[in-house]
């Protein structure tokens, strides 16, 4: 990697916390400046705008969770392990976000729901994905007779998804975890009724 990549790869990395818990409008030249340690002219240097900065910042977020969706899903070998894999990721943004702010989706998602802009196009593409990626477990484990027949991972996507970003936004909302928790809670019990009576160990 280039001196000049890693300087890129630094101004994403420092800028992805202040966009992700200030929102996109309310981030100021400034603020990133003062997050990179680079003047305002060294960012432009590497990124054309503000909004292109703010893009590259989103996609580095969306994949650090990614990442975390990936290895906590692989150390479980059944279906239902790997769906309650995705909650123990999104509690862990409670307990130890490894980025402030909360949910980079949710967050990006909520500020530009009346827009038609990149970050929407992009915060869509990402929830889309994790639709599929739950989708993709639960037909995995229909097909190996973990989970029953008569489910729809879509709907066990929608499901999942909505009550985990709300239960996320609740708890950084009143700055507590029992919301999560609850969810949490409510999640385990939904995934183990969703298995097969023959199949549960």
């Amino acid at each position: 990697m280039s001196k000049g990549e890693q300087t890129r790869r630094r101004i994403v990395e420092r800028a992805a916390g202040v966009f992700n818990t200030h929102g996109y409008a309310g981030t100021s030249m400034g603020e990133l400046t003062r997050a990179t340690g680079l003047e305002k002219g060294g960012i432009y240097n590497h990124f054309p705008s503000k909004e292109a900065l703010a893009t590259a910042a989103f996609d580095y977020a969306v994949e650090l969770i990614g990442r975390q969706f990936a290895e906590a899903m692989a150390a479980e070998e059944r279906a239902a392990g790997k769906l309650l894999a995705v909650v123990q990721v999104f509690e862990a943004h409670v307990r130890a976000p490894r980025l402030p702010g909360g949910c980079p989706v949710l967050n990006t998602a909520v500020e530009t729901d009346d827009s038609d802009s990149p970050l929407r196009e992009r915060a869509r593409a990402a929830m889309t994905d994790w639709h599929r990626m739950i989708g993709r477990a639960v037909k995995d484990g229909m097909a190996r007779g973990e989970l029953r027949a008569d489910i729809s991972p879509r709907e066990v996507a929608t499901v999942m998804i909505a009550a985990l970003e709300g239960g996320l936004m609740l708890s950084k909302l009143y700055d507590d975890p029992t919301y999560l928790e609850r969810v949490r809670a409510h999640l385990c019990a939904y995934v183990a009724s969703l298995e097969e009576n023959d199949a549960k160990v």
